[in-house]
C-alpha cells in the first residue's frame, strides 16, 4: 500500500476522536525530533486492561516507511479500534 494512503487513512481514524474500546495508541521514537526511527503501538482491549505492545523499528523515519504504515494500518483495521490516538510528536530516547 503506498505510505500515503495508509498515513491518510490512519489519521481518518484518528479524528473520530474516542470512540470507547478497544483503543490503539500509536507513538514515535527518535534521536532527535525529526527523524522517528521507532514506532510503539499499544492495544487496550477494555479500559483499565493489560497493553499489548508492539514496537517497529527502521533505520530511516518510520512515518516514511511503506511498509510499517502499512502494518501500522492492518493492526488497527484486523483489531477492531473503536479508538485510534496517535502522537505527532517525536520522543527522544
Amino acid at each position: 500500500m503506498n505510505v500515503d494512503k495508509a498515513k491518510k487513512r490512519i489519521q481518518k481514524r484518528v479524528q473520530r476522536g474516542f470512540k470507547g474500546y478497544p483503543q490503539i495508541s500509536i507513538e514515535y521514537f527518535g534521536k532527535t525530533p525529526d527523524l522517528a526511527m521507532e514506532a510503539v503501538i499499544t492495544f487496550l482491549s477494555e479500559e483499565n486492561g493489560e497493553p499489548q505492545i508492539q514496537r517497529f523499528t527502521s533505520d530511516k523515519d518510520v512515518r516514511e516507511d511503506e511498509a510499517i504504515q502499512s502494518v501500522l494500518l492492518k493492526i488497527i483495521e484486523r483489531a477492531e479500534a473503536n479508538t485510534v490516538v496517535e502522537s505527532r510528536a517525536i520522543s527522544i530516547i
